[in-house]
């Protein structure tokens, strides 16, 4: 796991430097303290640069420095990422004489590159994002991972291209523009994080999941070479079905668990990380490491669930509660993600990575399990809703009106309220209503008039209904797993775990994400996921034989932070001192008197806005860190 990043420029104009490059790599240190690399082309007069910034994990010696070259020298790689698959590959590539010096998978892929190309891709099972400049072909290739586990952004401004793992090392170049993209901040509202290939950067892109990019001569071309396909369902039983999906997630535990550091795994005490444990320490020959993290408030604390698992499985356990005063983390968060992120959870992701740090070097994770098996109540919701008659919806909308408020979000009558009151719209607004924080209709009260000119978050044709673009072969589940797999797992989940594991030097590997068992899972009908009202069926048919029965049958409590509550005591004056200061309500993205009255409402117990809130007061701390 590591930090790339690189300049392109057109030939003798002196902007690649080594210092420069090192001025990259020196941004990013987190993600690779043990070792940094630099590669110029051509050495008296450069136009190509590369640096490379590593985190021992596989072949710890000084045969895996980056960034690292053919025999001929000819190809020069800085990868990211780990290739689980390598060691078969590298057998496979022997077999056509290739020679390898070290025992690393990032001279697999540079052999692989030689022999088929940009279809080495296609090859490789793991995590990755990597950057490759070929000089025969005076060109360079970037490539990221099918579900994008691993981060890749580059810009191209002035005829100079330039790329890194993260925004710091883009910006401290001063090769690209801050200019805000307007329609990436609208999209931020609505979703609480941004899009690929937005950022909220005019200038800086991002490449999508399962993309590989190649510039060359002044020219950027991109193309997809993966993505889930649910339109091809199998013929098979329940029996074959769950014996097909652990074989598969056995096996993509078991490639998960080679590494050269000490390795552990995050648990929540729910199904997705107790699943991974058990599995671990099946096929584990020592004891495995576990790591939770926990609240004072007790409905968001998941700490018994977790220590029934670690009992259960005989794990090495460790407990950290966070408090209000874990926000003095925020600057830190804030320059990492680069760009405004809005998912509070990132606070308590960062703080159990930095606790993991303290004992293993590599932590496994239950992410994606929620995509790929139907884990989310949004899920059972659009299903419900898809089959109430359209003429009763109007007068069943109407019943919201007169059940009470609560200010408690995770209130059970709250959360009928909401999904009544969505019934009656389109199928895209509908699921950003019960997905997203800002909805259209208050998304209009608060955005200045500029930025209303722009339309896109208003109608069924604006941003609802460019989000929910899915292929028309496929149910109405399906297209709600391709959805959050091509969006909301890489662009949110997915960089939140990135972020807060590099930050501290800690890589994250998620078996749940192996690209076999995606395809295989998206094989299967819909009603080995969602039945009726239990959610993860087949899932749960597989794991009830070693995980207790009281973790499977629990609500779902996600990964949520009581924010709201932190908002209203010990974190007001913070919220008063940046949102509502004289500077923040004057920059002209929002009207202040709608920032205000959302503050206030939310404070005073009036009403709860703490998602709308937290994004509000994150877009203004990373302006103050990256604009003002």
């Amino acid at each position: 796991m590591c930090g790339i990043c690189g300049i392109i420029s057109p030939k003798k104009n002196g902007i690649v430097k080594e210092s420069l490059i090192r001025q990259m790599c020196s941004a990013m240190r987190h993600r690779g303290p043990d070792d940094e690399g630099v590669y110029l082309y051509p050495e008296n007069d450069p136009f190509v640069g590369l640096g490379h910034r590593r985190l021992n994990i596989i072949d710890l010696s000084k045969s895996g420095h980056q960034p690292m070259t053919n025999e001929d020298k000819t190809l020069w790689l800085s990868f990211n990422g780990e290739i689980y698959n390598f060691h078969e590959l590298k057998a496979e590539l022997i077999k056509k004489n290739h020679k390898f010096i070290s025992n690393t998978d990032t001279e697999v892929v540079i052999h692989l590159y030689e022999e088929y190309g940009k279809d080495c891709v296609k090859l490789l099972r793991g995590m990755f994002a990597f950057a490759l400049w070929d000089k025969k072909k005076d060109s360079l290739f970037l490539a990221r991972d099918r579900v994008g586990k691993k981060p890749l952004l580059y810009s191209y401004v002035n005829g100079i291209f330039i790329f890194a793992s993260e925004f710091l090392p883009l910006i401290e170049s001063g090769l690209t523009g801050k200019e805000i993209d307007f329609k990436a901040l609208q999209y931020y509202l609505r979703l609480g994080n941004i899009p690929a290939p937005l950022t909220i950067y005019r200038s800086m892109r991002k490449l999508e999941p399962g993309s590989f990019l190649i510039f060359k001569q002044g020219e950027i071309r991109i193309e997809k070479y993966w993505q889930p396909d649910y339109s091809k369902k199998i013929n098979i039983s329940e029996e074959e079905a769950a014996g097909e999906i652990l074989r598969l997630l056995k096996e993509a535990v078991k490639i998960r668990l080679y590494s050269d550091v000490p390795l552990g795994a995050f648990l929540s005490g729910g199904i997705d990380s107790s699943t991974i444990v058990g599995i671990m320490s099946q096929l584990s020959s020592s004891r495995i490491k576990t790591f939770s993290i926990g609240f004072e408030e007790s409905a968001y604390n998941e700490l018994e669930y977790a220590r029934v698992i670690a009992k259960r499985f005989n794990t090495q356990h460790h407990e950290f509660i966070v408090k209000p005063e874990a926000l003095k983390v925020l600057p830190v968060l804030v320059e990492r993600y680069g760009e405004p992120y809005a998912d509070s959870s990132c606070i308590p992701t960062y703080y159990v990575a930095q606790q993991t740090k303290q004992y293993v070097t590599v932590a496994l994770n239950g992410d994606g399990g929620d995509e790929l098996f139907g884990g989310y109540e949004r899920y059972q919701a659009m299903l419900i809703a898809q089959k109430v008659p359209e003429f009763s919806k109007n007068i069943i909308k109407s019943l919201s009106s007169i059940l009470p408020d609560s200010l408690e979000h995770k209130n059970k009558i709250r959360r009928i309220k909401r999904f009544l009151g969505a019934l009656t719209l389109p199928l895209g607004q509908r699921y950003l209503k019960w997905q997203g924080i800002f909805d259209e209709q208050l998304l209009q009260k608060i955005l200045s008039d500029d930025l209303l000119k722009d339309g896109i978050c208003t109608g069924e044709s604006g941003l609802s209904g460019n989000l929910f673009n899915t292929p028309n072969n496929l149910s109405l589940l399906d297209s709600l797993l391709y959805f959050d797999t091509l969006t909301y797992l890489p662009n949110d989940l997915l960089v939140k775990v990135d972020i807060a594991s590099m930050a501290n030097s800690l890589e994250a590997r998620s078996p749940f994400i192996d690209h076999q068992l995606i395809e295989f899972v998206a094989k299967l009908p819909g009603r080995f996921k969602i039945r009726g009202f239990v959610k993860k069926y087949i899932l749960k048919k597989i794991i009830k034989d070693f995980i207790p029965a009281g973790n499977i049958k629990r609500s779902k409590m996600g990964f949520g932070v009581p924010v709201g509550k932190w908002l209203k005591g010990d974190l007001k004056g913070f919220l008063f001192d940046n949102l509502l200061s004289k500077k923040s309500l004057e920059r002209g993205y929002f009207k202040p008197a709608a920032v205000k009255e959302l503050v206030y409402r939310h404070v005073e117990n009036k009403e709860d806005f703490s998602f709308q809130i937290w994004s509000l007061l994150m877009f203004e701390l990373w302006h103050q860190r990256f604009i003002d």
